[in-house]
């Protein structure tokens, strides 16, 4: 997909989360609510562990990478997204089970991305009070 347009992304129904965007308080941090969600598989992707970070990256996989698709997200949410999700990802399409298609921030840096797979578990127990207190600061400091 060419392009982060918010407007045209908008209108394309709903994202694909496959990492820190699945746990309610990243979502209340960044938007102050929790958009509609239901379980969702990426086939053919993967949530990858990223060298030094403690958020993964979606990458080509012959796994299956679990995650939610988030609905009903305005313009300014798509904004946000756009800059939390910075330079670092692509938006693009991914068919999800159902099928559905949705869109997704996939990982650009391959440099990177580790041979296992990210564990949503292990973030919550180890990293999710701390990460979602730096996107409560990050938010305040944005300008939308």
């Amino acid at each position: 997909m060419a392009g982060r347009s918010a407007a045209a992304t908008a209108a394309r129904g709903g994202l694909f989360a496959y990492g820190t965007l699945q746990f309610a308080e990243v979502l209340t941090a960044l938007f102050d609510r929790v958009p509609e969600s239901v379980p969702a598989i990426a086939a053919g992707w993967r949530a990858a562990r990223l060298r030094g970070l403690s958020y993964p990256g979606l990458a080509p996989g012959s796994s299956h990478a679990p995650g939610v698709l988030l609905t009903g997200l305005s313009e300014l949410e798509w904004r946000i997204l756009d800059a939390y999700e910075d330079t670092e990802y692509d938006l693009v399409a991914v068919e999800l089970d159902g099928p559905v298609t949705a869109l997704t921030y996939r990982y650009t840096k391959h440099e990177l991305v580790l041979d296992d797979d990210w564990s949503a578990a292990e973030f919550a127990g180890r990293h999710l009070a701390a990460f979602a207190i730096q996107c409560r600061y990050w938010r305040m400091a944005q300008d939308f």
